[in-house]
């Protein structure tokens, strides 16, 4: 079996795979945040990854079993890049660590970006193996990227961003109308309640780069107006919806790869790919398009076959 570990800013992430690709389990559980606010410290989220993954690790071992791992792989960074680093990801390279030396299994480390990128192709069924464009749309992260695919992980560049990360646009929204925290899921059923679309939130994109900022403090001014809630839950995800459709026009005249894969949280939400259908975008299936650890799994498992062959 091959584990996967991912510690993030919201979540703690377990997944184990067979050698043959079959997810056997996957456990994940919510770092906890007080009602009206919107996300924890690092040394707070670090403590609670500390304390959450020996429980996790017991409901796997509960469920399949005595575990025995061939191959261990983490996420130890946020993004494949020079200097990417945060305090969380140590929790899990500390785990995956002594669980590769414990077992005499190998150890690989990958990104947590690599990760959302694996688990949304695995999720949609999806092999494709030309360069392709990743939306990675979190509460830490909007980027839009040109993705190689490698044989056991990938080559990103950067080709577009956003100067606030759209999940964190709809976490601070939602927790201003009142919220739990992460708030998409509640933003988009708020959203469904809208009776008029009257109220809008102007976007600003300049080609692949989209500002949020603008339109989240817009739609704060709305909450201490007293607009109807629920129009503003939907004027947020139309904004976002809107600015990613003119980004991905953009990205797709700028690279020239057609095919575009939508992972993260925000991927998730059903009013944005509804709004997106019309420009052929594949996503992320949505139990697997947030905070998960089988895309960690998966990249662990083509690195541990590429090493049986290549040795």
């Amino acid at each position: 079996m091959i584990i996967g570990v991912d510690t993030s800013c919201y979540t703690t992430s377990l997944a184990v795979f067979d050698p043959a690709g079959r997810l056997l389990c996957e456990k994940r559980r919510l770092l906890p945040v007080e009602k009206g606010l919107s996300g924890l410290r690092q040394s707070e989220a670090l403590f609670c990854h500390v304390k959450q993954l020996p429980e996790l690790m017991e409901e796997l071992a509960a469920e399949i079993g005595p575990l025995e791992p061939q191959a261990v792989c983490v996420s130890s960074r946020p993004r494949p890049v020079a200097g990417s680093y945060m305090p969380v990801f140590l929790a899990g390279l500390g785990l995956a660590r002594s669980l590769a030396a414990a077992y005499g299994a190998p150890l690989y480390q990958t990104s947590h970006q690599e990760g959302h990128i694996a688990a949304a192709l695995w999720s949609a069924g999806l092999a494709w193996q030309e360069p392709f464009l990743a939306l990675h749309l979190s509460g830490g992260t909007g980027e839009i990227l040109r993705v190689e695919p490698q044989p056991a992980g990938y080559e990103i560049e950067t080709v577009g961003d956003t100067d606030l990360p759209p999940g964190q646009f709809v976490d601070r929204v939602g927790v201003a109308l009142g919220l739990s925290f992460p708030a998409g899921p509640e933003l988009e059923k708020l959203a469904e309640q809208a009776t008029s679309t009257d109220f809008r939130l102007s976007g600003s994109v300049q080609g692949t780069h989209i500002s949020f900022s603008g339109p989240e403090s817009a739609a704060e001014r709305a909450v201490a107006a007293g607009v109807e809630p629920a129009s503003i839950a939907a004027a947020v995800l139309d904004n976002i919806a809107k600015s990613l459709a003119k980004a991905i026009v953009a990205a797709r005249e700028q690279t020239g790869c057609q095919k575009v894969l939508l992972a993260g949280g925000v991927a998730a939400n059903q009013r944005i790919r509804k709004k997106l259908a019309s420009l052929i975008v594949d996503f992320a299936a949505p139990k697997y398009a947030g905070d998960n650890a089988c895309g960690v799994a998966l990249l662990g498992l083509a690195a541990w076959k590429q090493e049986a062959v290549h040795g």
